[in-house]
């Protein structure tokens, strides 16, 4: 599982961006040698990179781009990922323009978290 990472649009170093493809790449390889692996890293890259260039100000916003992304609390947003099978957890400041990523797993593991509240290092179990 995935846990809090901060992807910041507006970055001049780029070390924010980098340090959460490094944590999703981490995800996705630890799931090597699942059937999964490579349609989870496909879904995940791309979007990573929709989230980079995103301008999302508000719920709505997200729901426009992601019709079946889940608002479950304030700035708190649940994706799917590879259909249904994994989910992402993230919370969006969404004045400041940054996502944090708090959590990703498969939804069997998503149904054992409190999906308002989990914070960095929660592992289901």
């Amino acid at each position: 599982m995935l846990h809090c990472i901060g992807i910041r649009k507006i970055c001049g170093s780029g070390s924010v961006h980098e340090f959460a493809a490094k944590n999703l790449r981490q995800f996705v390889d630890s799931l090597k040698g699942s059937k999964d692996q490579k349609a989870v890293r496909s879904a995940l890259e791309a979007w990573f990179h929709e989230a980079i260039r995103a301008d999302w100000k508000s719920p709505a916003d997200v729901l426009k781009a992601y019709a079946n992304a889940s608002i479950v609390g304030p700035g708190r947003v649940v994706f799917n990922i590879k259909r249904n099978d994994y989910r992402l957890v993230v919370a969006i400041n969404y004045r400041h323009q940054i996502v944090f990523i708090k959590w990703i797993g498969t939804h069997g593991d998503y149904d054992k978290i409190d999906v308002k509240t989990v914070k960095y290092g929660h592992q289901a179990h």
